[in-house]
């Protein structure tokens, strides 16, 4: 006979989205559209926010500055997530997180306002770097407390499905910065775009800010912890509790290994790296390589919701260890598919020339650089350099020790030679295209004129494949709020999470494109980048079965921990 409490469950579990509860998904989704519309608008525009604010170093210093300031808002965000984590535990939920939009929010609005380094000089690059830690400190912070937020106002038996929403929003941040960036360009022009016009894009975000306070505003705090909080049984030491005591830092390691990890190399290889592998190395032009992509994410966006749904009928952990599994077995014949359909000549080329580089093995070291900041002078390493950006597959050969580096194209021998580098290159460049690599820029791939110009068959096949690469990152990434959520009791469950996720996001998927591409350039060859996720998607799945429980069931208000 069905008691009281499981009649209430199931009725929760049907019973449609409540106005309140749809109030706390949109508030709590803000934060997240927040984090892609800085990342986007950032990354976008890196090149002009380094002549603003780093105009007084060359064009290439410029680069790197900007390249090492946007990294610096990834680095700190596991420490946002100790900072933060510990105060949602502390305080609550819904105080803490509007701290956290807030300094976000505020963050991005003062880059659209802040005087170049022509105006103030390093005061300029100096405010821009804190700038962008207190948004990664805040956003270390957002994500575990918008995940607790929700999972705990969620009915039982629908914490999936609700929670999924939140993982829509990448799309919603993209495509917002996209709308932005293209409609300020397009009514400014270039030249006024880049004295000025780039920041409208960082300022329009106070509307953003002031939406989401005023909603969040309204909030009440979550069930769960105003029921502990009555009870008294709040952690004094949410921290020291979460990561001290081996029963709860086992959780979060089999967090991060078990589930994060594999999650965060899937939805980058999905994203970013198939936007990477487009653009850098298949010679896809950017515009239509940004719009295959956005293509792409539209479609899929409604699997998040899809995925997080079916976890809450047949469990988190099946669903993203299988995400997990297909895309470590796929993803090499689909990326050769990609490779097929966008630049044909190039697949044609990497099949039928042999290019080798011979040198002095003590003159080659390894080629990692993942912001672009080294400077290779041995000629080894910069012949591999060269080769690996123009996507050339080679081989290295050891020569004599002293001797001098020249690279084999089939039969023709090409020095190349330190002192005279830009003619090494043009050599090695007719070489190339002599035995069939095509020309820069001419990756035989009819270029998108408009967002809308799908009707051709070539574009249509490489949407559908990018496509079949976000369903597997809706796999993975769907259901993961809702399972870390359920892996923590209440008294340290903002704090638990939210370190896991930021390492396995932060740090395994935030590293992917220049690992990936290091792993490229040290080898020559232009899938070998896939084996890093492959790798690390294979080992979540092992031990994500071996050692992750299954939490679909677990009543969240009254699990108190192993």
């Amino acid at each position: 006979m069905a008691t009281a409490a499981t009649t209430s469950r199931t009725d929760a579990a049907v019973r449609p989205m409540s106005g309140e509860e749809k109030k706390v998904i949109f508030a709590s989704s803000l934060g997240t559209v927040f984090e892609w519309y800085d990342f986007y608008l950032y990354g976008s525009l890196a090149g002009i926010i380094g002549a603003q604010f780093f105009g007084q170093y060359p064009k290439a210093t410029q680069d790197i500055f900007a390249l090492l300031a946007f990294a610096a808002g990834f680095l700190v965000r596991p420490f946002g997530a100790l900072v933060f984590g510990r105060i949602g535990d502390l305080v609550g939920r819904k105080y803490t997180f509007l701290v956290t939009i807030l300094i976000m929010g505020l963050s991005t609005f003062i880059v659209g306002l802040l005087p170049g380094s022509a105006t103030i000089g390093v005061a300029a690059p100096i405010i821009l770097i804190i700038l962008r830690l207190l948004q990664g400190l805040a956003l270390g912070g957002e994500y575990g407390g918008a995940a607790t937020y929700v999972a705990e106002h969620a009915p039982h038996g629908r914490r999936g499905f609700y929670t999924s929403w939140i993982q829509t929003t990448a799309t919603l941040g993209l495509f917002l910065s996209l709308l932005v960036i293209l409609f300020t360009r397009t009514i400014l022009g270039e030249a006024e775009f880049a004295a000025w016009g780039w920041r409208i894009p960082f300022l329009v975000s106070v509307l953003l800010l002031g939406v989401s306070l005023w909603i969040r505003l309204q909030l009440q705090e979550s069930p769960a912890f105003q029921r502990m909080k009555e009870e008294g049984t709040q952690s004094k030491a949410p921290l020291s509790e979460a990561f001290g005591q081996w029963k709860n830092a086992k959780i979060a390691i089999l967090a991060l290994f078990g589930l994060v990890a594999g999650q965060g190399v899937v939805w980058y290889t999905g994203q970013f790296y198939a936007l990477f592998f487009l653009q850098s190395i298949l010679k896809v032009d950017g515009y239509t390589a940004n719009l295959l992509i956005a293509w792409s994410l539209l479609l899929g966006t409604g699997f998040f919701v899809f995925f997080g749904w079916l976890s809450d009928k047949i469990g988190r952990k099946p669903i993203i260890l299988a995400g997990c599994l297909i895309a470590a077995l796929t993803y090499f014949p689909l990326f050769k598919q990609i490779t097929t359909l966008a630049n044909p000549a190039l697949e044609a080329a990497v099949e039928n020339v042999k290019v080798t580089v011979v040198a002095d093995p003590a003159d080659c070291g390894n080629l990692f650089n993942p912001v672009g900041t080294r400077v290779f002078t041995s000629s080894c390493d910069l012949a591999r350099d060269f080769l690996a950006k123009a996507s050339v597959k080679y081989t290295t050969e050891a020569g004599p020790a002293g001797s001098a580096t020249k690279i084999r194209v089939n039969a023709t021998e090409v020095p190349f030679d330190t002192a005279k580098l830009a003619d090494s290159r043009n050599a090695t460049t007719a070489a190339l295209q002599a035995a069939g690599y095509p020309k820069p820029g001419d990756a035989k791939i009819a270029k998108m004129k408009h967002p809308f110009d799908l009707f051709n068959a070539q574009i249509a096949g490489i949407v559908g494949l990018l496509f079949i690469l976000v369903v597997f990152v809706t796999m993975v990434y769907g259901p993961i709020a809702a399972a870390l959520v359920e892996l923590f009791p209440t008294r340290i469950r903002y704090s638990g999470m939210s370190l896991p996720y930021h390492i396995g996001n932060g740090w395994f998927g935030g590293l992917l494109p220049a690992t990936a591409f290091a792993m490229v350039a040290q080898t020559g060859d232009i899938y070998y980048g896939l084996w890093y996720p492959i790798v690390i998607a294979l080992m979540t799945f092992v031990i994500g079965m071996l050692f992750v429980p299954e939490t679909k069931d677990r009543d969240i208000f009254a699990y108190k921990g192993d």
